[in-house]
C-alpha cells in the first residue's frame, strides 16, 4: 500500500480525490500497489465527503508522517505551497502538482531538491490540464531535437476571442460570458493579461531547453486591446486573432514571447475554438507534432495529476529523469530584437497620403480592406521588422500626422 497525501480541496483536489476513490482498483492493478489516501490538506470543513475523518487543517500532520509518501499539492499559488512543497521534497516524499506558478517561479529548485533526495517532483498538470504534453516532451519526443513550441495555452482568453470570431461579440460582452459560464475568474486579469499562458510557456522552454525560464523575464501581453476591428482585419487578411505562447531558439537564445498575433487559416492553430488549448511542437525528427484538449477542467486536470502519482508509485527507486538548469535573463532574446510583420491600424485625415506615409516608415506595406470602413481608417501589415525598428518606424509614421491605434504581431507557425 502506498499512501498519499492531497493538499487542497477545492476543483482539482475534488477531482484527484474524486478519481482516486472511483478508480481505485483499476488503478492498483496498473501500479500493482493499493493507493490510499491518508490525509486531505485544507481549511474548510467537508462533512459529506467519503473521507470526511481523514481531513487535517494542520500541515504538520502530513509532513511528520513517514507513512505518506507522496504528497500531491493542488492548492495554487505560491505561498504557502511553494514551502510545504519544499519541506515535503526535503523530507524524502514525492510530490505531484498541477500549479503552475509554482514550477515557473521554483521549478528549477524544486527539481534539484527532488534530485538531491531520487524522489520525482512532477507537473503534468501544470501545463495543458488534461492534455499530455510534459511527458511526450520528455519521453516520446526525447530522440528529437526540438526547436520551436508554439501554443494556445489558455482556455479563457481563446473562449473570449472565439465569440469576438464567430459572433461579432466585444471583448466586454465575451468576458462576462465567461465569468458566466465559469470559464472566468471573478478577477481574470492572469489569464485576460497574458500571465497564465505565460507560465505555461516558462514551464515548456524550461524543459525543452534546459534552462528555467523565469515569467518576468518573457514579454507577455494579454488580450485587453483586441478590438472588433482588429478581429475583422484579420479575417481580410486570411487568418484570426489568437493569443499565442511561443518560444524557438535564435542565435543560441530562446526566443519566447507571449501575445495576441494574427494566426493564418492555414495553420492547424487557427481552427482551436472555445476553451479548448493546443501545442504545437516542431521536432527535427517527427516535424510538426500538435496536442489538442481541455486545457482546464476539474476533472480533466486531475486525471493528469493522479497520472502522475501513479508515476511516482512506479519509480520509487529508479525516479523520473525530468531536470533543468537553472536560468536567467542572460539566455533570453531580448523582446526588441524579435523579428515578427505586424499589422497596424491608424486613424488619418487623409488615409493615401498616410499608406504612402506608411511605405517610407516600415518598408512596402500590404494594404488590408474591410467592409463598413471608418473614413479615416487605415489597416496594413508591414514587412518581418525588429520590434525595435518597428517602433522607430511608428515614430516616423505618426510625424506624418497618422496615429496609431493598434498593432498585434503576425505569427510565423
Amino acid at each position: 500500500m502506498i499512501q498519499v497525501a492531497v493538499m487542497g480541496h477545492g476543483v482539482v483536489g475534488s477531482g484527484v480525490t474524486e478519481i482516486l476513490l472511483k478508480h481505485s482498483e483499476e488503478i492498483a492493478k496498473k501500479v500493482q500497489e493499493e493507493i490510499y489516501i491518508k490525509k486531505v490538506l485544507d481549511l474548510r470543513e467537508f462533512p459529506d465527503s467519503p473521507i470526511a475523518d481523514r481531513f487535517t487543517k494542520n500541515f504538520d500532520d502530513i509532513i511528520n508522517d513517514d507513512e505518506i509518501k507522496i504528497v500531491v499539492e493542488v492548492m495554487g499559488g505560491l505561498n504557502p505551497a511553494y514551502d510545504f512543497v519544499k519541506k515535503c521534497l526535503e523530507n524524502g516524499k514525492s510530490v505531484v502538482t498541477s500549479n503552475k506558478e509554482l514550477v515557473a517561479a521554483k521549478g528549477a529548485e524544486l527539481l534539484k531538491i527532488a534530485e538531491q533526495n531520487n524522489i520525482n517532483f512532477l507537473f503534468e498538470a501544470s501545463v495543458g490540464g488534461g492534455i499530455p504534453i510534459i511527458r511526450p516532451l520528455n519521453q516520446c519526443l526525447a530522440a528529437n531535437d526540438v526547436y520551436e513550441i508554439d501554443g494556445i495555452l489558455n482556455g479563457t482568453t481563446n473562449y473570449i476571442l472565439a465569440k469576438m470570431i464567430k459572433e461579432s461579440t466585444s471583448f466586454e460582452d465575451a468576458l462576462a460570458r465567461a465569468q458566466q459560464k465559469g470559464y472566468a475568474e471573478r478577477n481574470p486579469a492572469a489569464d485576460i493579461e497574458g500571465h497564465d499562458a505565460c507560465r505555461k510557456i516558462c514551464i515548456l522552454a524550461s524543459l525543452v531547453f534546459g534552462k528555467h525560464v523565469y515569467p518576468d523575464s518573457v514579454h507577455t501581453e494579454g488580450i485587453t486591446k483586441v478590438s472588433l476591428t482588429d478581429v475583422e482585419y484579420a479575417a481580410a487578411w486570411g487568418g484570426v486573432v489568437k493569443l499565442i505562447g511561443s518560444v524557438k531558439l535564435t542565435d543560441g537564445k530562446q526566443e519566447i514571447i507571449v501575445a495576441p498575433m494574427f494566426v493564418s487559416d492555414e495553420c492547424q492553430l487557427s481552427s482551436v475554438d472555445g476553451v479548448f488549448n493546443a501545442i504545437l511542437v516542431k521536432g527535427d525528427s517527427t516535424g510538426d507534432v500538435v496536442f489538442y484538449g481541455k486545457g482546464a477542467g476539474k476533472l480533466p486536470t486531475a486525471s493528469a495529476v493522479v497520472a502522475d502519482v501513479m508515476d511516482c508509485v512506479n519509480h520509487q527507486t529508479a525516479r523520473r529523469n525530468i531536470i533543468w538548469e537553472d536560468g536567467n535573463a542572460d539566455n533570453i532574446l531580448p523582446f526588441e530584437q524579435t523579428k515578427y510583420a505586424m499589422y497596424v491600424l491608424a486613424n488619418a485625415e487623409n488615409t493615401e497620403e498616410a499608406l504612402a506615409a506608411a511605405d517610407g516608415a516600415f518598408g512596402k506595406v500590404e494594404k488590408l480592406t474591410r467592409k463598413n470602413a471608418e473614413e479615416n481608417e487605415l489597416a496594413f501589415v508591414t514587412p518581418v521588422l525588429t520590434y525595435a525598428d518597428f517602433e522607430k518606424a511608428v515614430e516616423k509614421f505618426e510625424q506624418s500626422g497618422a496615429k496609431v491605434v493598434s498593432n498585434i504581431r503576425v505569427a510565423v507557425i
